[in-house]
């Protein structure tokens, strides 16, 4: 009765349209799954909220994949609290200072730091922008410009290496699609999916390559050119010297960070051999093995001992003690319930959406207006504008990715073409928007207004958006990855050179 009618697209349009309004993505998820149970129980509002919880909530937990995402996020998430607390990266920040004799340096050194911090995107933020603020700000770097370039190395890296607190969350949404749409991915796995989107994550890689490349011809055009004019020709004493931290009793060390690291990395592709069969004598091949491989198993595994070296490193280090080792891990693990709560309620809806047939609705709709190979823009467009207007990736992960794994497969375009745009969308978003955590949390680390940090870097993103509409219509006309990042490249770089010559000459 609800399969190809407009019953099917209520909830989640419901819970899309209540983000928009309300910005909150929690609720919004929760009463859009509501909605979509009293669908089901034919309008009881009494016994949708019962079925909610019996054969969706529960249910989203009930599963060895989705618990194992759970616990590999409370892991990264005590793992990168030790990572804080025995001051690595404040090591590594003050590595950078000493070398950075020029703007473009700086800048570069700042775009590094936040590139290798690619576990995750607060972490990044709080701690590139704080360490390398007072840095640039004696090389005379604004403090816009490095709250742009803070934010456009947070959300965009996360998804282009395999390790970060986001990558969990993903694959947690691809695995509930697996095993809702059983015949469809019947000889794939989440994470040979995700592999296979990082490639194709046309806005990460087009942001990291147009800061770069922003850095290195030292172009500026609208209101970041002027933030820039504005702060090179104020007096040193503009910012005020900020008080000195307590030195520490301890000095903290480069090998804090990069130890652990290495032990988490080093571990990885054995766990991901080993679980996929490669050593048991079943002749299996070595990509095979990867794609068989228990993903989720072998991070957590990996976390896990990441974060029991940090611990014993800080702890030798004199950084704390095992017990207020064992306590800040604790709290780290804490930090991430919201990560939970956004999971379970998308794990949710992504059933319910499965039961009420949304994905059938919404790709007859796609079939009668509009041509296959503009399907994963389009996702990509509508991706955008969630994003942008909700300050939430993760919760358009949630909302679209149901819809789009299941669209891709109806209409026989590649599923990794509809996740790289979802994800695409969703990290503008994480980006742009004045309402996201990240933006909040660049502007704040890097002691930059929010509005003046969000309007000076608004054109570039937008600039970058541009390009990767370019980028998946290409895509879905020729299927060629390579074809479609050489053609965005080229279009970014000739509207930044444009950009930048119009400034000039109207100077």
């Amino acid at each position: 009765m609800m399969e190809n009618s407009f019953f099917s697209l209520a909830p989640p349009l419901f819970a899309i349209l209540l983000a928009i309004y309300t910005k909150k993505i929690i609720p919004s998820l929760f009463l859009g799954l509501w909605l979509g149970s009293t669908i089901v129980c034919h309008g009881n509002p009494f016994l949708g909220f019962f079925k909610l919880f019996e054969d969706y909530v529960v249910a989203a937990l009930a599963s060895k994949g989705n618990a194992t995402v759970l616990l590999y996020g409370a892991a990264f998430g005590g793992f990168i609290a030790i990572l804080q607390k025995t001051g690595g990266a404040k090591a590594l920040g003050n590595f950078f200072a000493a070398r950075a004799k020029s703007s473009r340096l700086a800048e570069l050194y700042a775009m590094i730091f936040g590139i290798f911090l690619f576990f995750d995107d607060y972490f990044s933020c709080l701690t590139v922008g704080s360490v390398m603020r007072p840095i640039c700000d004696k090389a005379k770097v604004a403090r816009e410009k490095l709250a742009f370039i803070v934010d456009s190395t947070a959300a965009p890296i996360c998804l282009l290496v395999p390790v970060s607190t986001w990558v969990v969350y993903v694959t947690g949404l691809i695995s509930k699609e697996i095993q809702t749409s059983a015949n469809a991915f019947s000889d794939t796995s989440a994470i040979l999916i995700y592999f296979k989107t990082i490639p194709l994550n046309f806005y990460s890689i087009l942001a990291l390559f147009g800061v770069a490349l922003l850095i290195y011809k030292q172009w500026s055009f609208g209101p970041m050119k002027k933030a820039e004019d504005k702060f090179r020709k104020q007096e040193n004493s503009v910012y005020a010297e900020e008080k000195q931290e307590k030195k520490q009793e301890i000095e903290p060390k480069i090998s804090n960070l990069v130890f652990p690291m290495m032990v988490m990395f080093a571990l990885l592709p054995f766990l991901f051999l080993y679980t996929g069969g490669y050593w048991k004598g079943e002749n299996v091949e070595f990509w095979q093995a990867v794609g068989n491989a228990k993903g989720g198993l072998c991070i957590l595994i990996s976390v896990v001992v990441a974060g029991g070296t940090a611990i014993i490193l800080g702890k030798y280090r004199g950084c704390f003690s095992m017990s207020q080792g064992f306590e800040t891990y604790l709290d780290g693990m804490q930090s991430m319930y919201t990560t939970y709560i956004i999971l379970i309620l998308a794990w949710a809806l992504g059933s319910l959406t499965k039961d009420i047939g949304t994905a059938k609705y919404v790709s007859s709709l796609a079939l009668k207006g509009c041509p296959d190979f503009l399907v994963p823009a389009l996702i990509f467009v509508i991706g955008t504008g969630v994003s942008f207007t909700t300050g939430t990736s993760y919760g358009t992960f949630a909302i679209l990715m149901p819809i789009a794994v299941p669209l891709a497969y109806t209409l026989g375009i590649p599923v990794e073409y509809a996740i790289a745009a979802v994800l695409s969308g969703g990290i503008f978003g994480d980006h742009a928007s004045p309402v996201s955590d990240t933006t909040i949390l660049s502007s704040t680390g890097s002691g930059c207004d929010l509005m003046a940090h969000v309007i000076t870097q608004l054109p570039y993103c937008a600039m970058f958006a541009l390009c990767a509409i370019l980028a998946f219509m290409i895509l879905g006309l020729f299927h060629s990855i390579l074809l479609s990042l050489l053609s965005s490249m080229c279009l970014l770089s000739i509207l930044a050179l444009s950009l930048h010559k119009n400034v000039q000459k109207s100077l």
